[in-house]
């Protein structure tokens, strides 16, 4: 039985903040960096951490699926962490998946947990934040659109929480700027992820609007004063942009 782990990483000009990610997977088995033709040196950065480097071609790919899939059938060995370039491998985590993975009960895939941070807070109302990132890669697919999740061909469980010191830590925010590009880049593929569907007064309405109830209130955000105001709003603007693209997107179709 193979008992090792590849860990893998995609990347798209990630050299201002890959390296405390580098430095957390570093006594993994493999660590392979799938990078989409970054125009920084974050592959110099990742060869001079000792990690294999692989290259998908970034085209007009605006999302990092299709190159994820291609990444954990690059890898070494069966058992797959997939780690992003904004987030960090806690020792305890490390320890716990070796552990597990030679247990005779051990599930094909694991959800992780993840604790998030925005613009260096955490936001509490999002934990545990399950992700599926560990998993055999021979069992494994990961569809090519955006924010979906590898599809296992196996039985699925969740690692245990509230185990804090086992959850992944993600720190995806540097600045408002960087925020708003990736928004504008992540709402056009879910155009086309939901192409076709609809955009009525009531949802153009009520959908953001709900969005911001669910965030603010029901989960907490106000809890952290003008951070979680303003995650909140975010979130509402990535709705609203979305339905907003999709109904350009309706006019176009019915002309």
């Amino acid at each position: 039985m193979d008992n090792k782990i590849s860990v893998v990483i995609n990347t798209f000009n990630a050299a201002h903040l890959i390296v405390p990610t580098l430095q957390s997977v570093a006594d993994f088995d493999e660590v392979l960096v799938c990078d989409m033709e970054s125009t920084d040196n974050t592959r110099e950065i990742a060869e001079q951490h000792g990690c294999r480097v692989v290259v998908f071609p970034k085209g007009s790919h605006k999302c990092a699926e299709p190159a994820r899939d291609f990444a954990i059938h690059s890898v070494s060995h069966d058992w797959v962490l997939a780690v992003d370039a904004d987030e960090v491998v806690t020792p305890d985590l490390k320890d716990f998946l070796y552990k597990y993975i030679e247990s005779e009960n051990a599930a094909d895939g694991l959800c992780l947990s993840r604790i998030n941070y925005f613009f260096g807070e955490e936001e509490r109302n999002s934990y545990p934040d399950y992700q599926l990132r560990f998993f055999r890669q021979s069992l494994a697919v990961w569809p090519p659109t955006i924010h979906s999740r590898p599809v296992v061909n196996g039985r699925i469980e969740n690692i245990p929480a509230p185990r804090r010191e086992l959850a992944l830590r993600h720190y995806p925010c540097l600045n408002y700027s960087s925020y708003i590009a990736k928004m504008n880049d992540y709402t056009d593929e879910e155009v086309i992820r939901r192409k076709g569907q609809k955009v009525t007064w009531a949802k153009l309405i009520f959908s953001p609007l709900a969005r911001f109830i669910r965030v603010f209130f029901l989960k907490g955000g106000f809890r952290q004063g003008k951070t979680g105001f303003i995650s909140a709003k975010l979130q509402v603007t990535y709705k609203l942009f979305t339905l907003m693209k999709l109904w350009e997107d309706q006019q176009k179709e019915e002309k």
